[in-house]
């Protein structure tokens, strides 16, 4: 792996949180200018790039969380790096900040182990059910409460404006959340962690996938180089790829 400069350095620590507020006003500035075009007059292929786009966006604010929660973000103010860690998986899907983290922490402690809180129970249990499980260990009934009645006081709000606009919410809000919890955990849980189906694991099952620059980025923030993740778990996501031999 090539050397990467400490995550203390001034820079790093300056280009993680301009990238991180780059994308929190881009996932705003998305979701408000959406929620308000009319959906008729737009071509499928807008809908889709559009739906896309906000997709990407999701994601990042749950890789933002992340990299929180390695105190990554923001590392020489443990506060301010933790409360944007707070505010970008409060706005992810109402997650808990302090639950995700012991979480996530556990899972890197003993990857693919039965201590692994991401890991498939069994080994007979396929994609579909491992997703299920996956999500279960991060959302609760309480927070899909929570995430219902603010979309519908938001597409009722859009309602008393024009009719139409309420489905907004689905087609920008809620489908993108739900793509974004597949994209998330596809490629940053079930490709990288499947035992024993590619060259390239790490004593713990841990691989990472062989894709380019610009694929890696669009699959999921660079968490396709996730050997490189378990073994610098402080090196931010936008620094990864440098770690890679490929």
């Amino acid at each position: 792996m090539e050397p990467v400069a400490p995550v203390t350095h001034p820079a790093v620590m300056s280009r993680g949180f301009w990238l991180g507020m780059l994308i929190f006003c881009a996932w705003l500035v998305t979701l408000l200018g959406l929620l308000l075009v009319d959906p008729l007059r737009w071509s499928p292929p807008a809908l889709l790039l559009a739906v896309g786009v906000r997709t990407f966006l999701q994601t990042g604010l749950f890789i933002l969380g992340h990299d929180a929660m390695h105190r990554t973000l923001v590392p020489a103010r443990r506060w301010f790096n933790d409360g944007l860690g707070r505010l970008a998986l409060l706005l992810y899907a109402a997650l808990p900040y302090g639950h995700c983290r012991r979480q996530h922490l556990r899972h890197h402690r003993s990857p693919g182990s039965v201590r692994d809180p991401d890991f498939r129970s069994t080994s007979s249990d396929g994609p579909l059910l491992w997703y299920v499980r996956f999500m279960g260990n991060y959302l609760s009934t309480a927070q899909l409460l929570r995430l219902l009645l603010t979309w519908a006081v938001v597409a009722l709000a859009l309602a008393r404006t024009e009719p139409l606009r309420a489905t907004n919410v689905m087609i920008f809000w809620i489908l993108p959340l739900v793509l974004s919890s597949f994209q998330l955990f596809l490629f940053g849980t079930y490709l990288p962690h499947r035992h024993g189906v590619c060259p390239g694991e790490d004593d713990n099952g841990v691989r990472s996938l062989p894709c380019s620059w610009f694929l890696s980025l669009l699959a999921c923030y660079h968490f396709g180089y996730h050997r490189e993740h378990h073994a610098c778990p402080t090196v931010p996501w936008f620094r990864l790829p440098q770690l890679s031999n490929r």
